[in-house]
C-alpha cells in the first residue's frame, strides 16, 4: 500500500454555500480549488479514491472537510497530484498559498498550524502549475 501526500484540483462551476462539519456554513466562489491532504493513514492513497467516489455521488459518508465540498456541490475533480512516501502536506499547502486565496480558514488544517489546506483561484493553469511545482 502506497502512502504519501496528495493535492486534488477541483473545479467548482458555480458558487455554493455548504455546511462543512464543525466549520459551519461556508460560501465557496466558483473557480478552481487545490486541496492538499495526507494519505499516511490506513489505506494510503485509497483515501483519494474515496474522495473521487464522494464527488461522483457513489459514497455518502462525510469524514473530512473536503468531503463536503466534493459531495454537496457540483464540484468535479479534474486531477490529482501525488508525492508517494513523502510527508509534505503542510509544505505543499503553504507553497500553493502563494498563488491561491484562502476561502475557508482551517479547512483541512485542524491538526496542524496552517491557515488552510484549501486554496482558490479563478485561473486553473496558474494554480495547477503551483501544485505540481510544490510536489516536486
Amino acid at each position: 500500500m502506497v502512502k504519501g501526500t496528495y493535492t486534488i484540483l477541483v473545479n467548482l462551476p458555480e458558487a455554493a454555500t455548504v455546511t462543512v462539519g464543525a466549520l459551519g456554513e461556508q460560501t465557496f466562489p466558483a473557480g478552481y480549488y487545490a486541496y492538499t491532504g495526507s494519505a499516511f493513514g490506513p489505506g494510503g492513497f485509497a483515501r483519494v479514491d474515496r474522495h473521487v467516489e464522494i464527488a461522483a455521488g457513489d459514497r455518502d459518508a462525510r469524514h473530512w472537510h473536503v468531503d463536503y465540498l466534493l459531495g454537496d456541490t457540483p464540484a468535479r475533480i479534474e486531477t490529482v497530484v501525488r508525492s508517494p512516501e513523502v510527508d509534505v502536506e503542510c509544505a505543499v499547502a503553504r507553497a500553493v498559498a502563494d498563488v491561491g486565496e484562502t476561502v475557508v480558514t482551517g479547512f483541512g488544517a485542524s491538526d496542524c498550524d496552517c491557515d488552510t489546506h484549501l486554496h482558490h483561484a479563478t485561473a486553473k493553469d496558474r494554480l495547477l502549475t503551483a501544485v505540481r511545482s510544490a510536489h516536486e
